[in-house]
């Protein structure tokens, strides 16, 4: 991670590093088919319209153009790369309603594109992990429980710290917010936002410039914001404020319900924190924020919300409620602090060797051989002296080298320990934990 790239913002990896960010990869997908949830992909573009109607991020969306743009149709202008997953889905979900089995349950990993200032954790080419639940008019509230659930074991299997998934509802903080006079509930929620980046002091001179609260108003809100717990304690805290609303008990006993059960199944990796926000605005109920224990200056590394008019089709609303996992943020605090270790930079775990360059083709019955048994292998290109041929093997990181001599005899060595055998090509296997490359937590 020392390495300056020579592009800002466009992250490559060498192929270790590469390895560690596939394991990843393959711990959400399969975490995520665990628990039912179906892999899609949508469309790198979107139109610049359809991006922009969800959120004022206008100055970070990449725009799309041709070089020869007199010959682009008009459907094809306008149109921008996608800078979250989220929108898109929508967009999906409504062209395909007519095929879908709602509730639908969906995961999507896949790059988005977004314009931002490049530094560890926020990159302008980055992949994104989802999983969503859409409902077609309706969503039970269990899912938002769920989903919680889900992302907590997903990241619990990952090669990182401790972490906290933080959760508030939207109904809370704006009945909370209504119920003491402060109407504009969405400047209110902008400024609570910013709460652990400029501090309760500016938060309030906030609040007091741009919404007008006065000084009680003030401080209702933040006491409300300063609310931290690990289990439903939370819900007592809030009534002792002394504010009554319907909207306000509507989100708590939402929040009871997510925190209470993620206590009991995820105890400490969950908490109700009512500072919680989330700046967009199709977010309706529950919020979530995920933050690395020790490393919050990162940022969130996953989070999410209810939406319940994030996607219409005429009449029909599919209300959903989903999760966003930052994949290259993760990856690349892993990689900076050495979280995790590869065991080797390749997949290759033999190396056929040549006596000389007649057996090439001998050689290459060997290596198929493996391969038709899951085993990947390469034949060395040049009959160079044995000890040439292991250092090259030593110095790609393979484990493992084949010999065959001229009368048809195998032998295979593990250059780490020095121990060589008799082996069959037919039958030979590496131990299991030389079979592919092995990521492991340090």
């Amino acid at each position: 991670m020392a390495r300056k790239a020579s592009l800002s913002g466009f992250p490559e990896w060498l192929p270790e590093e590469r390895l560690i960010e596939l394991h990843v990869l393959e711990v959400l997908q399969r975490t995520f088919e665990l628990h039912g949830f179906s892999s899609i992909e949508t469309r790198a573009v979107e139109t610049v319209d359809h991006l922009l109607r969800k959120g004022e991020i206008d100055k970070e969306v990449y725009a799309v153009s041709r070089l020869q743009a007199d010959e682009a149709s008009a459907s094809e202008s306008g149109l921008a790369l996608h800078y979250d997953l989220t929108v898109p889905f929508a967009r999906y979900v409504v062209e395909n309603a007519g095929h879908l089995a709602f509730p639908f349950r969906r995961f999507q990993i896949q790059k988005c594109w977004r314009g931002e200032r490049p530094q560890e954790g926020r990159a302008r080419e980055f992949t994104q992990a989802d999983i969503d639940v859409v409902g077609d008019g309706v969503l039970p509230f269990r899912y938002d429980v769920e989903l919680a659930l889900a992302v907590v074991e997903a990241l619990g299997a990952l090669p990182i710290p401790e972490f906290t998934l933080r959760v508030n509802n939207r109904k809370l903080a704006e009945g909370f917010y209504r119920a003491i006079g402060l109407a504009d509930t969405a400047a209110v929620l902008r400024s609570i936002d910013k709460l652990e980046k400029i501090g309760a002091e500016k938060v309030g001179g906030l609040l007091r410039d741009e919404v007008g609260a006065d000084d009680d108003q003030i401080r209702l809100a933040l006491d409300l914001a300063g609310i931290r717990t690990s289990d439903t304690s939370f819900v007592e805290r809030v009534r002792a404020l002394g504010v009554t609303d319907d909207l306000l008990e509507e989100g708590l006993e939402e929040l009871r319900q997510v925190v209470g059960e993620a206590s009991r199944r995820a105890p400490g990796r969950v908490v109700a924190d009512l500072s919680i926000a989330r700046g967009l605005d199709y977010y309706t109920g529950t919020v979530y924020e995920t933050v690395l224990n020790g490393h919050e200056g990162l940022g969130s590394i996953c989070s999410g919300g209810r939406y319940d008019a994030l996607a219409r089709k005429g009449n029909r609303t599919f209300p959903g409620v989903g999760l966003s996992i930052g994949v290259t943020r993760i990856v690349s605090r892993i990689l900076s602090q050495g979280f995790a270790t590869v065991s080797r930079s390749v997949p290759t775990a033999v190396l056929v060797t040549l006596a000389d360059d007649d057996s090439w083709s001998q050689a290459q019955d060997v290596a198929s051989s493996l391969r038709s048994r899951g085993i990947s292998a390469e034949v060395a290109a040049s009959a160079e002296k044995f000890g040439k041929q292991i250092k090259f093997a030593d110095r790609r990181g393979i484990p493992f080298v084949w010999f065959t001599s001229a009368e048809g005899a195998h032998e295979v060595k593990d250059i780490r320990s020095g121990d060589q055998v008799a082996a069959d090509p037919a039958s030979w296997a590496p131990p299991a934990g030389d079979l592919r490359p092995v990521v492991a937590k340090s």
